[in-house]
């Protein structure tokens, strides 16, 4: 039986990452580790590099051929890897390079 001041580790493991403002990387980081899952293998190995900075989404592509059609569904993309990391707004804008 839990106590009034009893915490769930969840809740400890929440309480610590927002006392040290770490939610935030946390966020962009499940989204990095995501992105082979939600695009796919072939989009995946033809990625070069990804990084957040200040709220968007960097991503070089081998391809130019992907990478024309991702900019095609960028607006889904977006929704996809922002509801992927909790359903806020990590991600405001992403840029092919």
């Amino acid at each position: 039986m839990r106590k009034p001041n009893d915490t769930t580790l969840k809740e400890a493991i929440q309480k610590m990452l927002k006392t040290y403002k770490l939610t935030s990387k946390l966020e962009e980081t499940t989204i990095l580790n995501a992105w082979p899952e939600l695009m796919g293998t072939a989009v995946a190995n033809r990625t070069t590099q990804i990084y957040i900075h200040q709220k968007k989404l960097f991503i070089r592509i081998e391809s130019s051929v992907i990478k024309n059609e991702l900019m095609l569904v960028k607006t889904g993309i977006l929704e996809k890897l922002n509801e992927r990391a909790g359903g806020g707004e990590v991600i405001k804008e992403i840029v092919f390079l």
